[in-house]
């Protein structure tokens, strides 16, 4: 009998490896959410989050999966790094987002934008977030970052831009990838400073100074790679009413009815993905964390967590 049970249970674990790693990660999805949180009367804004592509050169099927969301024709591209997952995976990044020329977007690194990755032992995710050891390969970043400027994109990686979209003014910070320390939480400060003190309608009032004394409509949204607790909270305390981030993959291997094992970080593991609310103090911002579209070449499996990209609707709220 004891016999019989191991063998059922070794099938079973044998059967759900196969699924994850034959099926669903290959089960790219488009998950949609709406964010009540534009100024009143604002003109509905579309967001696709892209995240954690790890894009491999012959990953064709995400490849061309990834160009036909262009279909989705958003107003906005937000992507929150880990793009490659192969020295040569910038040609399959390159041919992925060509058709999103034109849109407008934004970006910031992940680790395996200047790494490649390396094998590990996925029991260690249990005792805490990975680390990149010193002697991996490093990958062209220069290259990738010419691909995305190409595109018009904005670099926020320890910066802040700004965009006009759809007559809502967006002001726009990030860091780069919290997960190695590349982030530099104290620019924050300076950068919105200098970006309101260059835009040359910042003092202006909306939409007629003559007649009316109101500000103009604008949301602030802060970017990062991976969603640490202190990189969140100190976006909420400068004023984001809006946080994307990925890095998660929304744990990968998910039990269902328990959600994520892990989160490569120190987020909560209900907030792993999707769309939440963070609170720092007395202040709140929603908070996106895509579940991602890929994963390392040497973890090739995905349970009860498909890959994903979301598409945001921003709308109009009390928020």
């Amino acid at each position: 009998m004891a016999a019989l049970t191991a063998g059922a249970v070794g099938a079973a674990g044998l059967g759900a490896f196969a699924w994850g790693a034959l099926v669903e990660r290959n089960d790219f999805t488009l998950r949609e959410v709406t964010v009540p949180v534009l100024p009143p009367g604002a003109e509905s804004i579309r967001v696709l989050h892209l995240s954690d592509l790890h894009m491999a050169p012959w990953q064709t099927d995400k490849q061309d999966w990834i160009r036909a969301l262009a279909d989705l024709k958003p107003d906005l591209i937000v992507n929150t790094g880990d793009n490659l997952g192969h020295a040569d995976g910038i040609r399959g990044i390159a041919y992925a987002l060509a058709p999103f020329e034109g849109v407008p977007g934004v970006f910031v690194n992940g680790s395996n934008d200047y790494v490649g990755p390396q094998p590990k032992n996925p029991l260690k995710y249990f005792g805490g977030p990975s680390v990149v050891h010193p002697e991996v390969e490093r990958l062209d970043i220069d290259r990738l970052l010419g691909v995305f400027e190409n595109l018009g994109w904005v670099d926020l990686n320890n910066k802040a831009g700004a965009l006009d979209l759809g007559g809502t003014h967006f002001e726009f910070f990030g860091v780069d990838d919290p997960h190695v320390g590349r982030d530099r939480l104290e620019v924050i400060t300076g950068a919105i400073d200098d970006l309101r003190a260059n835009d040359p309608l910042s003092d202006e009032t909306w939409p007629d100074p003559s007649v009316a004394a109101e500000p103009r409509p604008t949301v602030t949204v802060g970017v990062a790679h991976a969603p640490y607790q202190r990189v969140l909270n100190s976006f909420v305390n400068h004023g984001a009413q809006l946080i994307f981030a990925g890095h998660t993959h929304g744990g990968q291997v998910c039990v269902p009815g328990f959600g994520a094992l892990v989160t490569n970080c120190d987020i909560p593991r209900k907030q792993v993905k999707g769309l939440s609310l963070w609170h720092q103090g007395l202040r709140t911002a929603y908070l996106n964390v895509s579940a991602g579209l890929g994963t390392s070449i040497y973890a090739p499996v995905r349970f009860a967590c498909p890959p994903e990209a979301t598409l945001l609707t921003l709308t109009a709220g009390s928020f």
